[in-house]
């Protein structure tokens, strides 16, 4: 456990990549959960391996002796209705609050360009019309209240490269038209990327803040892919994310906001990588090592 009761968990993406089939594809879940509580991580978030019955997943976690911190959700809030989406998402909500968790991470996949949007132009992200905002925001406060509601479990908004909430304007415009049932998933690597400040996002929105996902960047690799425009998968396979203390992000802001009262939630490592490239297990350890240290442990 890190300093101040803050906990730190791990996202099985650096085991296996939800969207990328050949990256981890043979790795078992259980060797990721494993091998994460090998490195000292309590905590795991759910990725495609997992299963999807409630009972399964209890009895995975208890083998790993680890607590189920949270799990991604593609939501279409830009294009459905809250009672459309409620019933999508019956299943995973049910799963995460039958197992522990109280926050589910909500990505907008809704309004995405093309049929392959991760595969398009970062300079493809979708921009929502000035006009839709209201709606868009109405709608997922009403669902993210519902989730409270009939789950016990929080909404974690995730801006995210490619998707409708990525620059620090529309991560400002979202909190303005959405309720406090709204919190904001803070993951370092995608706001840098998005060209926000670290610092500024925190100030602003802090107290809206229920979930942290620390991820780094190469600097230069990332430099490269947004020069030659390439898609977000384009970047993953090349590296241009890493884990906390293999790239250049500087954490100190969010490290001093973790440690006041304002934040209670999970500390959450996460990165898209080839493990192929970067194995798991090396950088699960390196990633906490580097944590604690930056908690001066």
């Amino acid at each position: 456990m890190a300093p101040h009761g803050l906990r730190l968990g791990i996202n099985p993406l650096g085991w296996t990549n939800d969207v990328i089939a050949e990256f981890g594809n043979d790795t078992p879940v259980d060797t990721f959960i494993a091998e994460a509580a090998a490195a000292g991580y309590e905590g795991v978030e759910m990725g495609r391996k997992f299963p999807t019955d409630p009972g399964a997943v209890a009895k995975l976690l208890a083998a790993g002796n680890a607590d189920l911190v949270s799990g991604w959700y593609s939501g279409r809030l830009a294009e459905i209705s809250v009672e459309d989406e409620l019933a999508n998402v019956a299943q995973h909500a049910a799963v995460l609050s039958l197992n522990g968790a109280r926050v589910m991470v909500y990505g907008e996949t809704g309004a995405m360009p093309g049929d392959d949007p991760l595969n398009e132009p970062l300079s493809a992200s979708p921009v929502m019309a000035d006009a839709d905002w209201a709606a868009y925001g109405q709608r997922l406060t009403a669902f993210a209240e519902a989730l409270a509601r009939e789950y016990g479990i929080q909404l974690a908004y995730h801006a995210h490269l490619m998707m409708v909430a990525e620059s620090e304007a529309e991560i400002d415009r979202l909190m303005a038209e959405t309720g406090d049932a709204v919190g904001l998933l803070f993951d370092t690597g995608h706001i840098v990327a998005g060209g926000g400040d670290l610092g500024r996002v925190l100030a602003h929105h802090g107290r809206r803040i229920n979930h942290i996902h620390l991820k780094d960047i190469r600097r230069d690799v990332f430099a490269d892919v947004r020069q030659r425009d390439a898609s977000f998968n384009t970047g993953v396979r090349v590296g241009m994310f890493t884990v906390p203390g293999d790239g250049y992000i500087d954490y100190s802001p969010v490290i001093e906001f973790a440690r006041s009262d304002a934040y209670t939630g999970w500390l959450v490592v996460e990165a898209e990588q080839d493990p192929g490239q970067a194995p798991s297990a090396e950088y699960a350890d390196k990633a906490m090592h580097t944590v604690r240290s930056l908690f001066g442990e």
